[in-house]
């Protein structure tokens, strides 16, 4: 991941890509964890995901009339990803941790949406947490913290590379939400793979990159 791992992947010969349900939800924890705001063993992560998420390979669960007018969560308490969240997780924390991941299936062909929540170790108010996120990515190109009351939408970043994350702190429970969006086939996938490689061959980062957009 290259907003994590940005000199790691300079000086590598071999780069793998992260998965597209772990971009969305290490990009949207990273902060928090990084500065130990939050209790790791508290997070709970329920991502959705566009049909494209299941690739290309002809399933009954992924024809239209399986899909359409109906939404679903699947793989529960199973997910092959889930080891490569707690991983990555567990790295910007300093310490093992265990996560609870749910992800659902939506109706629309692409994109992916996380809604994660943690107990906040601080007493933290919303205008501190969205400083600490604008500090942290502040000189990425490609990921974009909403303003306060605001909160990404799968439309907004479809057909690009952009990651946006919205923030809530919860006052009566003493917890934060975080709103994460990508586009899985973009930043989820071959967007980040050339992200990587132009890391890997001494190219500016975003070349290729910055004019993808469905919707101009």
């Amino acid at each position: 991941m290259p907003e994590l791992y940005r000199e790691q992947i300079r000086a590598a010969r071999i780069v793998a890509n992260p998965g597209c349900y772990p971009t969305s939800i290490i990009l949207g924890l990273a902060p928090l964890l990084k500065e130990g705001w939050i209790d790791p063993a508290s997070i709970i992560a329920g991502s959705k995901s566009g049909v494209s998420g299941a690739g290309r390979d002809p399933q009954v669960a992924s024809l239209f009339c399986e899909v359409a007018e109906a939404f679903k969560a699947y793989k529960v308490a199973q997910h092959r990803h889930t080891p490569e969240i707690e991983q990555e997780l567990g790295v910007l924390a300093g310490r093992d941790l265990r996560i609870s991941f749910t992800p659902h299936l939506l109706p629309i062909s692409r994109g992916i949406l996380s809604t994660i929540y943690a107990s906040l170790s601080e007493n933290a108010a919303l205008k501190d947490v969205q400083e600490l996120y604008k500090v942290f990515y502040k000189n990425e190109s490609f990921v974009r913290i909403y303003k306060q009351g605001a909160y990404p939408n799968v439309s907004s970043v479809r057909g690009t590379n952009y990651c946006d994350i919205g923030i809530a702190v919860d006052d009566r429970m003493g917890r934060v939400i975080v709103i994460s969006a990508i586009d899985n086939l973009v930043k989820g996938a071959a967007g980040q793979a050339i992200q990587n490689m132009n890391l890997l061959w001494g190219m500016r980062e975003n070349l290729g990159l910055e004019m993808i957009s469905l919707y101009p």
